[in-house]
Formats: C-alpha cells, structure tokens, sequence
C-alpha cells in the first residue's frame, strides 16, 4: 500500500513541459543568430567540438532530475506493517447504471459523470462503513467487491463508462439480485443498497419478484435520481465530438427522460426512500443523516498502521540526475566520437 505525503506538489510536475518549451524557443533563437553569424558549413569548421547531441541530452537528464526531486518533495510511503482493527459500521453498495441513456447531458456534463460524482461525494462523507459498487445495464456487473478502501472504490468509480457493458438496456432487477450477493456477513443486518440512475426499467416485472427477494434479505434500497422530468436526448460521440444523436426504429430522436416514479416505487417497496440528485449537497446531506441513524455493525478489517518514508531514495536518484547535468558538456566525447550514433563525424 503506498500513499503521498504531500500530493500538492505534483503540481510541480507542470514545469516540465514548460522546460521543454523554453529549450526549444531558445533552440529556434540559436539557430536564427548562428545563421546571422555564418552558415552552417562554416559553423561545424569552426567549432568541430561542438555536438548536435549534447544539448538534447543535457535537457533530458535534467528534466530527470526535477521529476525525481518532485517525487522526493511528494514523499512516497510504503506501508510495512498490516493489522487487523474493528470497525463499526454499514454494508452499503452502490449499484451505477452505465446505460447509454446515462450520456444524456440534461444534468452537467451528463447523466453518469453526475452518478460518480454523487457517489464519490458520499464516501467521502463515510468513516468505517464497507462499501461496494456495481455497474449495470442489460446485466449487471461487479465492479468492486466490499471493501473499507474507500481509495480504491473512488478508483474503480472513475473507471466506469457506458461501454463497459456491451449487453444495453437497463435491467434493474439483475443489479439488485447482484448487491445480494455482497452482503456476506450474516451478522450484518444493516444492509443498504443505493441505486442511481435515470429511472428507465426495461425489466419492471422480474424488479418486483427481485426486490420480494432484497426485503426478506433485510436490504433497505435507496434510489437516487439523475436527470430531468423533460429529458433530453442522447449523444453519439467521438473523440469527444457530437457525431449524431440515437434514434429509434423509425429514425426519430431518442428523448431519455428521468422516470421519478419508477424510482420511488422501488425505494418505498425496498424501505428505503426516493432521493432527486440534482443537487449533491442536499442529496449527500440527506443520504448522510440517513446512515447515522442506522445501528452500526462492529466487525474486523485489515489495515495498514505504519508507514515507512521512500523520498532518500528519489532524492538520490535526483542528486545523480543533477549531478551529470552539470558535469556534461556540450562538447563531444571521445567514446562518442568512436561509437558515431548519430553519424555526428560525417558532418564535420
């Protein structure tokens, strides 16, 4: 298990390019003087010493350097010591719809990238609960079994998109049968399912028979709506750029709306309630409470309680980059000179 000390300073990592940009303008700039000077024949006469391919390199290695430097000033830790403690809380899975009406753009930037984000936001706001995530779309997928690491969740999260799934549509039933499967512990009896879509149900009669199901095996379910009542339609794209937009049989545009009903009968049947997730903060605020009333379940997780400092070695790496930055200079070596790479002595 690694974690950084200081994440910010991998913003640091933004002065290279930068770097690169200035050598290369500074590059163009010789190039134009030298030409003012003499032309390049006369050039390589008078300073025959002078390799093509030092400068190139010098800058590699530096850049070397500071990438390395920035990583010492991040500090990696390696965790060296795993133990177990016991934590209380809730088995809580979250079930994503990924099918392509989750592209629909009535909610910025779309449908799916508000899911994530909505997610994202509620285990920010857990302490000891497990969670696990399910895609779904014609079928249902797990992406993330139950786990307490939430960094790893907000990972598998992000990877989630609505190619995942090649089988479309958006079949509820199979989610909710899938996050049954995840509640291992039988001790546990605060068991929450928490499904966030736009509400279209392609398999409304086997939901009904699969929720029967979720109740007796106590799951509370809360739905989480992501959409407009209005709709709006749904983007092909590629590259990032609107190509066209789906249509159906009859060639006509596709209008994917947030069913709000659908949604709220599955959370009233399930013991749990209907949550619109226009706005995160009240929604997470809402999901949030919700969960403090619940009883907490104690049980045992593994965990990393120490942590060992890896930055003397990306510093010494850094050292030895810098240090051959100074010492090398642009003119060419005598090995160089032997080995011809880059043909350098045909030019002189």
């Amino acid at each position: 298990m690694v974690q950084f000390d200081e994440k910010l300073y991998f913003y640091l990592l933004g002065i290279i390019p930068i770097l690169v940009l200035l050598f290369l303008l500074v590059q163009v700039w010789k190039k134009s003087k030298q030409n003012e000077f003499a032309h390049t024949p006369m050039l390589k006469k008078l300073v025959p010493e002078k390799s093509k391919f030092k400068g190139t390199l010098k800058l590699i290695v530096f850049l070397f350097g500071i990438a390395f430097l920035v990583l010492a000033l991040v500090n990696p830790k390696i965790g060296t010591k795993l133990e177990t403690v016991k934590r209380e809380g809730v088995d809580i899975v979250f079930a994503v719809d990924v099918s392509k009406s989750m592209l629909a753009e009535d909610i910025a930037p779309n449908r799916l990238e508000k899911s994530k984000r909505l997610v994202s936001e509620i285990i920010n706001q857990l302490a000891s609960d497990r969670i696990g995530i399910i895609a779904y779309a014609g079928q249902a997928f797990p992406q993330l079994p139950i786990t307490t690491d939430y960094g790893a969740a907000k990972m598998f999260l992000q990877s989630m998109n609505t190619d995942m799934l090649s089988s479309q549509g958006t079949a509820i039933n199979s989610a909710i049968d899938l996050a049954a499967t995840y509640y291992n512990d039988a001790e546990q009896t605060n068991r929450v399912l928490f499904i966030i879509s736009d509400g279209e149900d392609h398999s409304e009669g086997n939901t009904i028979e699969a929720l029967e199901k979720a109740v007796n095996q106590g799951i509370k379910i809360y739905t989480i709506g992501v959409g407009k009542a209005k709709g709006a339609p749904i983007p092909i794209k590629r590259n990032g750029v609107v190509e066209s937009l789906k249509k159906n049989q009859d060639g006509e545009v596709v209008i994917s709306r947030l069913n709000e009903p659908v949604l709220n009968e599955i959370a009233q049947l399930a013991g749990g309630s209907y949550i619109n997730g226009g706005n995160t903060e009240d929604a997470v605020n809402y999901i949030k409470e919700e969960l403090e009333k619940m009883d907490k379940k104690e049980f045992e997780a593994k965990q990393f309680a120490e942590y060992k400092d890896q930055f003397q070695w990306f510093l010494g790496i850094a050292a030895i980059f810098l240090f051959l930055d100074i010492f090398l200079l642009d003119r060419k070596t005598k090995w160089l000179k032997k080995l011809n790479l880059f043909n350098e002595q045909n030019d002189v």
